[in-house]
């Protein structure tokens, strides 16, 4: 008898904070989720907003992990020889799957990582935005045509990889499933997928609609772990191409083990991303463009524009409205509509933030808001992972809190006085994932643009993330990026093919 999907099931019909108990297994292989071999190694996984149990995260082991892989294989034979128009259907038809069933999987998001449901939401409707692309890119791809001398020519075709490798983050569960799968499929390949130990849920969901929507059983597998089954996925003789999002320390680890099988990496790592404030800037907007560079996902986006430069002359306007505007934001139940910012996924997380908002304080910053636990008054929360949004003054470039990523609501205010002075002083960090500006002298925006080391940077707007435009890192925020035409390459080999029309010149 055939499974019913997770989102079938009655627990997952309109799910509010505090209800939803997760007892299937969240493993999926072979179009069908699959029972754990073991179950002596299950951690909890908690909901963010309440402190309770929300379901048992069961890790895979060597013959599970392999079960899966050889399953993606299985299904990569079949996908890769489908025309690029018969993959674009399927994908399309996921995408529409998607778009229906937004809210429900936007609840169980919601549930499983602690964001507003505001924010979620969001969240799934880029990610069925980013599978109707590259269904659109899919019959596109294509190589090129050379002529010889002699009537002689070469061509070139855009092949898959095989089995590919997805490594999600807790922060974006069911984005980054879909932003890691899209252009992989797009291309003909198959793929093994393993979510945060603390965000399993969703990704099972984006299995059973591709399932649903019609790709070969074992297309897109899920399979559950933390270090050591993200090992054994580096590891497998069978995986052609691993792709990482989370933080530095594991991106190196990943990149190692990859190495030792010459497997192609793509990694997307921290930021702790400058926001530059000119005075010429339209303040409103620059305010607007601060909150949303801070305050997103509890703070917990890794292109966060979390050292916020103001130039000196308008520092005082700034802090007084950034500070009047964070105090009011609303904290509290993630699943209600007014909602703007919901819990840290753990407790050791929100212990960490914590920590650095502290030791900032003792390094000589100034808390003007926030920056400690919050209680909602609503009793089923009380024991919620939530932290008011902070806001720190008289910082300096060399305190902690400027230089590593709390991953927390916490923005680092700091004063400046020209563009060169900024320049250098935004550049002087090993992360470069994101940047920002806010100015209204056109000239000098696209100088700051030119001379940031970042992956990305905003002009007079941040956190702005459309499917068609790339995203990825410089330095120690990774390389390879995601969204946009680019990433084909990073999920395809290109073959040369040379076509002799006469006779071989031998020298033999």
């Amino acid at each position: 008898m055939a499974q019913q999907p997770l989102l079938s099931l009655p627990e997952f019909h309109n799910v509010s904070t505090g209800t939803l108990v997760v007892k299937e297994p969240l493993n999926y292989w072979g179009g069908a989720r699959v029972k754990p071999k073991d179950t002596k190694n299950s951690e909890p996984v908690y909901e963010p907003a309440t402190g309770r149990v929300l379901c048992d995260m069961i890790p895979c082991g060597e013959e599970e992990v392999d079960q899966a892989i050889k399953s993606a294989h299985s299904a990569y034979l079949k996908w890769s020889k489908l025309s690029g128009m018969e993959r674009a259907r399927i994908m399309l038809e996921a995408a529409r799957i998607i778009r229906e069933r937004r809210d429900e999987i936007a609840r169980a998001e919601v549930a499983n990582n602690g964001k507003s449901i505001t924010e979620a939401q969001v969240d799934i409707d880029v990610a069925w935005q980013c599978i109707e692309y590259y269904a659109g890119i899919a019959p596109t791809l294509s190589g090129q045509h050379i002529q010889l001398p002699g009537g002689s020519f070469a061509y070139t075709r855009r092949e898959p990889l095989g089995v590919c490798v997805g490594i999600g983050a807790w922060n974006y569960p069911f984005q980054i499933a879909a932003w890691k799968s899209a252009p992989a499929m797009a291309c003909g390949n198959a793929m093994v997928f393993k979510p945060s130990p603390m965000t399993p849920v969703t990704a099972v969901m984006l299995a059973e609609i591709y399932k649903e929507a019609g790709v070969p059983d074992g297309l897109f597998n899920v399979v559950q772990g933390g270090a050591e089954t993200g090992g054994l996925l580096c590891h497998h003789p069978m995986v052609a191409k691993v792709s990482f999002t989370g933080s530095v320390p594991t991106g190196k680890k990943v990149m190692e083990m990859a190495a030792k099988g010459v497997k192609q990496v793509t990694l997307e790592l921290g930021g702790k991303s400058p926001l530059i404030i000119f005075k010429d800037c339209e303040l409103e907007n620059a305010i607007k463009g601060a909150l949303m560079a801070n305050f997103l996902t509890q703070g917990e986006v890794c292109c966060n524009g979390t050292r916020v430069f103001v130039q000196r002359e308008i520092m005082p306007q700034f802090l007084e409205e950034v500070v009047k505007r964070t105090k009011a934001i609303p904290v509290g139940d993630p699943m209600c509509d007014g909602t703007r910012m919901g819990a840290l996924i753990s407790k050791p997380h929100m212990e960490r933030v914590l920590g650095f908002i502290k030791q900032a304080k003792e390094q000589g910053a100034k808390i003007l808001c926030g920056g400690e636990r919050f209680v909602p008054s609503d009793s089923k929360l009380k024991d919620g992972y939530f932290v008011s949004p902070c806001v720190l003054d008289n910082c300096r470039d060399d305190m902690t809190c400027v230089k590593e990523e709390i991953f927390g609501p916490v923005m680092s205010v700091l004063p400046f006085d020209t563009e060169e002075e900024v320049l250098q002083r935004a550049n002087n960090t090993t992360f470069g994932l994101a940047s920002g500006v806010f100015t209204r002298d056109i000239a000098r925006a696209h100088r700051v643009a030119e001379n940031i080391q970042a992956g990305t940077c905003y002009i007079n707007n941040y956190n702005v993330g459309p499917v068609e435009v790339p995203f990825g890192g410089y330095k120690m925020s990774g390389f390879g990026r995601e969204n946009g035409q680019v990433t084909i390459e990073y999920y395809s080999q290109l073959k040369t093919v040379v076509v002799e029309m006469g006779d071989v010149e031998s020298l033999f």
